[in-house]
Parts: structure tokens; C-alpha cells; sequence
């Protein structure tokens, strides 16, 4: 009896503990920000990716690997230690130019996990892929390219090429990671000395640049400048011109009005030709209309009639002498 009591015991822990891990084993929660993978005696089943309580088959026929759907970061060439400080890796770091320079190049590689199953089944250590692939790819880009390109102002198109070429190897490694962006940190020389003289071309260029800014606004300033005063200029010609025109058929439509009066009336008009025109030659005298005997014989009030209390002109008196009978 006691043996069957000790075996029943036995029986009830192993269920107890059975039903333990049933219970236990039966449910998993999954973040806003995570994945879960269900995984069928070591096959994937299915991708979960609905926040909240699910339930499964208990193990070991059913497991869960949950992974983050955040952007993770990838820093090749330096880490972050513990207490917050940069750890440099040189010889990870170092590569050689097109035009044979030695760099030390840093960058960040944004990447998140794309598809869950490949990465938990197709690598056994895809985030190793990933760096692998992020120095394949640099090394080629910073070897197509030269020193100059890589420290000054090539630096954003050995990125997108690096991002280019960076995502063909991991689509073709098919390991359920997809890169976001890549993040050149720092490409700089090794030497001192050597990073002093490209410090000073990169000025040198700037003021280059700077100097040529500063002679095409000027060109702006003074071609703006000029076709401003060649428009006041054609515009002021233009008006002179239309002045003139105008000016000019004025003056052709007073002459026939003056011909028509003159061809009806020869020797009146005549006389007032002569005496407009005197009184455009001399405007401040007084004109009288004399007789060849030397007394008025009638007054032609050419000049407006002067007050009565203005004392006696001053100024130059002309006479014209007109003789009756005469021919002109």
C-alpha cells in the first residue's frame, strides 16, 4: 500500500506540474511595439502582430518568439560603452580611396526587422549578416570614390550609393532585415598633418564659393541696374518721339489752316505774318500802324490795353511804316 501510494503521489506531482506548465505555457501578451512568431513543434506558423492577450498550445508544441517592430541601430567603426563614452575601431574603420588615400570612416545603419520568420530561421545571427554587409558595402563605395569627394562635399552621394548598394545585399541574403537609411559620421585621415592641409583646401573652397556668390549678385546688381536705365531711356525716347510726331501735326494742320486763309486773303495775311512775327522777335513793344505822312492812320491794338494810371512805356517802340498804294 504505501508503494501504490507513493507511485499515486508521484503520478499527481508530474500531472500537477504538467498542468503547470499548460497553464503557463498556454497564453503570451504582445506590445504595440513587438511581433510574435507561433512556432509549431520548431516551424513557423504564423507572424502575430495584433497588441494583446493570444492563446496557443501549450509546450512543447507551441512556442513564441517576440520580436520589436522599432528601428534598431547598426554602429559601424565605434560603440557606446556603459558610462556613455565613443570606443573607436580603427582597424574596422580604415579604408582606402579610388585615388589611394587611407580614411577612417564611422557611420549608422537604421535597419528593423521586416519579416520575423526569416529572420529567426533563415541566419543564424543576421544582425553579424547586417555589419558584414554594411563594411562590404562602404568599402566599395569609399574605394570608387576619391579623397577629396570623401571628406568635403561627396559625402551625401557615398551615402545614397552605400544605401543602395547596402540594401541589393541584404535583399539578396534574404534574411528578414530591411535598411532604412545610412548615416555617414565621420570620414577623416589618419594624419594629423594631412588633415590640417584638407581643412585648409576645404576653407580655401568655401571663400571660393563665397567670393563667386558675392560676383554674381553683383553681375545681378548691375545688369538689373542697366536694363532699368535702358528702359527710362527707351521710354523717355519713345515719348520724345510720339511728342515730336505729334509736335509736328500740330504745326502741318496750323500751316494748311493758315495756307487756306492765305490763299483766299494774300496781302492781309501777309501783313499779319510780319506782324507776328514781330511780336515773337521783340514781345515787349508797342507796334503802331502809320501812315507814310507820319500821322496815325489807324491804331491795331496788337498789345493788350495797358491801365490808364501806368505811367509811358520805356521800353523800344518800332514803327512800321505802311505805304498806301504799295505793292507789298
Amino acid at each position: 500500500m504505501s508503494v501504490k501510494r507513493t507511485l499515486m503521489m508521484v503520478g499527481l506531482g508530474i500531472f500537477g506540474i504538467i498542468a503547470l506548465i499548460a497553464v503557463f505555457t498556454s497564453w503570451y501578451t504582445v506590445d504595440e511595439s513587438e511581433q510574435a512568431v507561433v512556432i509549431t513543434f520548431g516551424r513557423a506558423d504564423e507572424t502575430v502582430t495584433n497588441p494583446g492577450l493570444h492563446l496557443k498550445m501549450p509546450w512543447p508544441i507551441q512556442s513564441v518568439e517576440v520580436l520589436s517592430r522599432e528601428t534598431f541601430s547598426l554602429q559601424f567603426g565605434y560603440k557606446q560603452d556603459k558610462e556613455g563614452e565613443l570606443v573607436t575601431y580603427d582597424a574596422e574603420t580604415k579604408m582606402i580611396t579610388g585615388d589611394s588615400y587611407i580614411v577612417l570612416t564611422d557611420l549608422v545603419v537604421q535597419w528593423k526587422i521586416t519579416d520575423p520568420r526569416k529572420y529567426l530561421f533563415n541566419a543564424q545571427n543576421p544582425e553579424e549578416i547586417l555589419h558584414s554587409a554594411t563594411s562590404s558595402a562602404i568599402r566599395s563605395i569609399i574605394g570608387s570614390s576619391t579623397i577629396d569627394a570623401a571628406l568635403t562635399d561627396g559625402k551625401a552621394d557615398i551615402e545614397a550609393k552605400t544605401r543602395q548598394l547596402l540594401v541589393s545585399l541584404i535583399d539578396k541574403y534574404d534574411i528578414g532585415i530591411g535598411v532604412l537609411g545610412v548615416k555617414l559620421q565621420d570620414v577623416e585621415l589618419p594624419n594629423a598633418e594631412v588633415r590640417a592641409a584638407f581643412t585648409a583646401v576645404t576653407d580655401a573652397r568655401e571663400m571660393k564659393n563665397t567670393k563667386t556668390n558675392e560676383a554674381q549678385k553683383y553681375k545681378n546688381q548691375r545688369i538689373s541696374e542697366a536694363e532699368g536705365e535702358k528702359d527710362a531711356i527707351i521710354s523717355k525716347a519713345n515719348g520724345a518721339k510720339t511728342a515730336r510726331i505729334e509736335q509736328a501735326h500740330g504745326d502741318v494742320a496750323v500751316f494748311n489752316k493758315m495756307y487756306e486763309q492765305y490763299k483766299g486773303n494774300q496781302q492781309i495775311t501777309r501783313e499779319r505774318l510780319i506782324l507776328e512775327t514781330l511780336e515773337n522777335v521783340l514781345p515787349k513793344a508797342q507796334i503802331y500802324i502809320m501812315n507814310d505822312d507820319g500821322n496815325t492812320m489807324k491804331y491795331l491794338p496788337l498789345q493788350p490795353l495797358q491801365p490808364t494810371t501806368q505811367q509811358a512805356p520805356t521800353e523800344q517802340q518800332t514803327t512800321t511804316e505802311k505805304k498806301e498804294g504799295s505793292g507789298n
